[in-house]
C-alpha cells in the first residue's frame, strides 16, 4: 500500500514554476557577475527618482507661471490689494531709481564757521565721495573750486588727487563778508576733473544759500553734489607753458608756448614772467608782443637761476598784457605757481619738481590780476594814466 502525498511533497501543476525560485532562476541564467547586476539595478533606481524630481519642479514652476503678476505688485504695494497696478507700479520704480540719480553726481563733506571779529567765513573742504568718473579704468583726477556769489573772481582751487573717486581734500579757505551781506550771499563748490591739454571737466556742483545757515554754530556735514550749472562765466583766456627744473645746476627754464580765448577786442598781446623771491620781486621777462590775434603763438624761453634750497620759495607768476580800447596795456590775466599755488598750477609744479630734467607743459585758465595779488599779499597801487604814456 502506499502512502499518501503530504503537502510538501505535492508536485506542481505542469506548466507552472514555483514563484520563490522565479528571482534566483533567472540570476542564475545570466552571464553576468551579481556585482555587475546591483550596480544596473542601482543606476535605474536613481534614474527613476531624478525623473520623478523633475516632474515635480516642472509642476510647481507651471504653477507659479499660472499667477498674474500684476496681483502680486498690488499686494506688495498695499496689503489689502485695494490699489491698482497702474499706480504703485510708477512708485516702485522711483524708489529703486532715485538712489542711483542721487548718487550719481557724489557727495561732498563741508564744514562752515563764521568769525565775526574778522568779518569772514571760513570753508572747510574735507572729502568727496562717489564722483563721477570720466578717466580711463573708471577713475579721476578731481580737485574742488569754491568761490562767493558776492565776490566775482575770488574763488580758492584744491590741490588735483590722482585717480580716484573719494579724494580727501582737508584744506581750508576764508573769505571777507560782512555779516549784513552773509544772508545774501551763495556759496558755490565745483568739483572739477583735471586734464592736461584740455579744459576741466565738471563732475559736480554745490550751491548752498548762506542766509539758511546758522553762522553761531560750526556746521559740518555731508551735501549731496548736482549737476553743474548751465551758465559758467566766460573765462578770459587760457596760456600754455612749459616748465622745466635742474636740481644740479639750479636752472630753471620757462617756455611760454601759446594763449587762446582772449577777447577779440584786445590787441598786441604779450606775456610777463615774474619771478618771486619770500613775496618779494627777485627776476622778470617779457616776450615780444603779437600783433592781428586773439590766439598768439609765443614759443619763447627764458631761463632763471634758482638754488635748490630757494625752490621752496619762489612764486612764478605769468601775467598777460594787451592794449584795450583806450590804448593803454591793461593785464587781462594771471597764472601763479609755486608752493602757495592751488589747483592745477600746483600741480605742474609738484610734476616739474617729481620730473626733474624733463619740460613739463600744462594749459592753465587765466585768473583775474586782482586774485592774484590777493593770494600773494600784494597790495594794489593806483596806476595814474598820463598822456602817451606806455606799460
Amino acid at each position: 500500500m502506499g502512502h499518501p502525498l503530504g503537502p510538501q511533497s505535492s508536485p506542481a501543476p505542469a506548466g507552472t514554476t514555483a514563484i520563490p525560485g522565479l528571482i534566483p532562476d533567472l540570476i542564475t541564467r545570466l552571464p553576468w557577475p551579481c556585482w555587475a547586476i546591483i550596480a544596473i539595478a542601482v543606476a535605474a533606481g536613481v534614474l527613476m527618482v531624478s525623473c520623478l524630481l523633475c516632474a515635480v519642479c516642472c509642476c510647481c514652476r507651471c504653477g507659479h507661471r499660472k499667477k498674474p503678476r500684476d496681483r502680486e505688485a498690488v499686494n506688495l504695494g498695499s496689503p489689502q490689494g485695494t490699489a491698482s497696478t497702474h499706480l504703485v507700479q510708477p512708485d516702485v520704480d522711483t524708489s529703486e531709481t532715485a538712489p542711483e540719480d542721487a548718487q550719481h553726481w557724489g557727495r561732498l563733506q563741508l564744514s562752515l564757521e563764521y568769525d565775526f571779529s574778522r568779518q569772514e567765513i571760513k570753508v572747510g573742504l574735507k572729502q568727496a565721495a562717489d564722483l563721477r568718473a570720466y578717466g580711463p579704468g573708471g577713475t579721476a583726477d578731481p580737485f574742488a573750486r569754491v568761490s562767493l556769489s558776492t565776490q566775482e573772481g575770488h574763488s580758492h582751487e584744491t590741490r588735483v588727487h590722482r585717480s580716484t573717486l573719494c579724494p580727501v581734500f582737508q584744506e581750508t579757505c576764508c573769505f571777507h563778508i560782512p555779516q549784513e551781506e552773509l544772508a545774501g550771499s551763495t556759496l558755490r563748490v565745483q568739483v572739477l576733473g583735471s586734464k592736461r591739454f584740455s579744459a576741466p571737466e565738471p563732475l559736480g556742483e554745490l550751491s548752498l544759500p548762506l542766509g539758511a545757515v546758522d553762522p553761531q554754530h560750526v556746521l559740518e556735514q555731508w551735501h549731496q553734489l548736482g549737476p553743474p550749472g548751465a551758465t559758467e562765466p566766460e573765462p578770459s583766456g587760457e596760456l600754455c607753458l612749459s616748465l622745466r627744473y635742474i636740481p644740479s645746476s639750479g636752472r630753471m627754464t620757462v617756455v611760454v608756448l601759446e594763449a587762446r580765448g582772449l577777447s577779440p577786442g584786445l590787441a598786441d598781446p604779450y606775456v610777463k614772467v615774474q619771478l618771486m623771491l619770500n613775496q618779494r620781486k627777485w627776476q622778470k621777462r617779457k616776450t615780444s608782443a603779437r600783433k592781428g590775434t586773439a590766439s598768439p603763438y609765443f614759443n619763447e624761453a627764458f631761463t632763471f637761476l634758482v638754488p635748490f634750497s630757494q625752490i621752496q620759495s619762489v612764486d612764478l607768476v605769468l601775467a598777460v598784457w594787451a592794449r584795450g580800447p583806450q590804448f593803454r596795456a591793461e593785464p587781462v590775466g594771471k597764472v601763479l605757481l609755486g608752493a602757495r599755488a592751488s589747483g592745477q598750477p600746483l600741480q605742474h609744479w609738484a610734476d616739474m619738481l617729481a620730473h626733474a630734467r624733463r619740460p613739463v607743459a600744462r594749459w592753465h585758465p587765466l585768473r583775474p590780476a586782482r586774485e592774484v595779488d590777493h593770494a600773494l599779499g600784494l597790495k594794489t597801487r593806483l596806476h595814474l594814466t598820463l598822456p602817451g604814456s606806455r606799460d
